[in-house]
């Protein structure tokens, strides 16, 4: 299986990454450096762009398990490497806010609303950034609401749009798997559980991506998110549907308009960003780690074990802005002021080498891991977002059994931003097929199993001793025949009834 590396094959050559090489402090030169004031580490700009996971590598080696950094605009913030320092801190409400009002940053305006990555972090009216009463009210409405879904029905939704998006690829022999299928399923699928399917689009796929990038048009993309779904929470409260949204409008908090509009795109751009980057993630390890594919296609490995094991190697959410702390403290080592910001590192909390310390073990079956956080926070979403990647790989996989990369692996390439690093595209080759309907029910076109096996040639009739010839009547026109009904296999009733048929 292809294994993370805790250091980067780009560290040598990157720019600003050797310390002793690094300009001093206050040098003009650090402006296009990997480093900020005081000399602390940026956690963006061309170095991390390039080599996020190396930056995490080289604070865990002059920090430990939780290090000082700096966000965009030079705001600083405490970077959680280690898994423990983590789950400490996202379990302990106590000491620990998701609230970003308390964060000095906020406070003095260094973090204000024209921050890069404002729409990530600035307190909006949701369970993700209360705690208390307040909390359990919001979390219980989408919980509650996520309750009522029907997930075998979503699973066959999920197919089926899976099967539309290779129907526009089958017929060509190529595609490019990020941009014409991971990208597109997990929208598709979300807007339609959202119950707005008609606001599917390019531009919304691409807004809800560049909103949490941390660039110019990032708050330019999320109003448009928001003027999207604040439409629907109007349409839903005058003429509600079964959909998640008129659940969340008829749950008891009795949520306002701009309560359910701000969990909606909580739900909405959680789910698509993570399972987007999840199912390229998935496919990539299939398409360049023979072990990995051997594994998947001799049945040692189920699509879903090979799901979780990219959870742990390659998190879809590389870290989270994030916590901050309610009062003085320590973490890591570290004293923690009353105000001050932390970063949910992810990703280097995955590859902790005190709870991983041989990258190439196998964690199938292990959900410890951090990408879906954890404590009162942890996210609700997870097992939609599993379902769409569980299903779209595994439907994908079996219109196009025979895919394989087009290119040398190496030439791969990846976007990265501080929230999450992304495959720029997977471009891929197969044997040209017709296209499907995608209303019929999967597995249709298997063969009924037969009664008799046989290796080469059917075994030989016994010999009948001849007898005299008779005469024979005309035979009387006999009653044709009816069909035999066939049971179904065991196994293809079950592949029925994991589709939602």
């Amino acid at each position: 299986m292809t294994t993370p590396s805790r250091h980067s094959p780009y560290s040598a050559s990157s720019p600003g990454t050797d310390p002793a090489a690094a300009p001093p402090p206050g040098c003009p030169a650090h402006q296009s450096s990997g480093f900020g004031r005081d000399g602390m580490r940026r956690l963006y700009g061309p170095e991390a762009d390039q080599d996020l996971a190396g930056v995490y590598e080289k604070l865990r080696a002059e920090h430990g398990p939780v290090a000082p950094a700096l966000l965009h605009n030079d705001v600083r913030v405490w970077a959680v490497l280690g898994h423990s320092e983590n789950l400490h801190m996202v379990r302990t409400p106590s000491q620990y806010t998701r609230d970003s009002r308390v964060w000095s940053a906020v406070r003095d305006g260094t973090a204000g609303p024209d921050h890069p990555l404002a729409p990530v972090f600035s307190w909006q009216p949701m369970a993700s950034f209360v705690e208390g009463a307040e909390h359990q009210r919001l979390r219980g409405a989408v919980t509650g609401a996520m309750a009522g879904l029907d997930h075998r029905g979503i699973r066959r939704h999920i197919n089926r749009y899976s099967n539309k998006l290779l129907n526009d690829i089958c017929e060509t022999g190529e595609a490019d798997l990020v941009s014409q299928f991971a990208e597109h399923l997990p929208m598709m699928v979300m807007l339609h559980v959202l119950g707005m399917p008609e606001d599917y689009s390019e531009r919304m796929v691409q807004a809800a991506r560049d909103m949490i990038k941390g660039t110019e048009t990032a708050i330019a993309s999320n109003a448009y998110v928001m003027e999207a779904l604040t439409r629907h929470v109007v349409r839903r409260r005058a003429q509600p549907e079964e959909d998640f949204t008129s659940a969340l409008i008829a749950q008891p908090a009795q949520l306002t308009d701009d309560e359910v509009a701000a969990h909606l795109r909580l739900v909405l751009i959680a789910a698509y960003e993570a399972t987007a980057n999840l199912i390229a993630n998935v496919l990539r390890m299939v398409l360049t780690d023979p072990r990995f594919r051997a594994q998947l296609s001799g049945g040692q490995m189920t699509v879903p074990e090979a799901v979780e094991q990219s959870l742990w190697d390659e998190p879809p959410f590389s870290a989270m802005v994030g916590y901050f702390a309610k009062q003085d403290t320590q973490l890591g080592g570290q004293q923690i002021k009353a105000g001050d910001g932390l970063l949910l590192g992810i990703q280097p909390g995955n590859v902790d080498p005190v709870v991983r310390p041989d990258l190439s073990a196998n964690m199938q079956g292990n959900r410890s891991h951090l990408a879906f956080s954890g404590g009162p926070h942890e996210c609700p979403g997870q097992d939609i977002g599993r379902a769409i990647a569980d299903t779209g790989v595994d439907a994908l996989l079996m219109r196009l059994p025979d895919v394989e990369l087009r290119v040398d692996e190496r030439e791969l390439s990846w976007r990265s931003s501080i929230l999450s690093r992304h495959l720029v595209a997977l471009p891929v080759q197969f044997g040209k097929r017709p296209p499907q309907d995608v209303t019929a029910r999967p597995m249709s076109h298997v063969p009924t199993p037969r009664k008799h096996w046989e290796v080469t040639s059917p075994a030989p009739r016994p010999e009948v001793p001849a007898e005299a010839p008779q005469p024979v009547a005309p035979a009387a026109p006999a009653a044709e025949p009816a069909a035999p009904v066939r049971r179904k296999g065991a196994w293809r009733r079950f592949l029925e009834w994991w589709r939602g048929y």
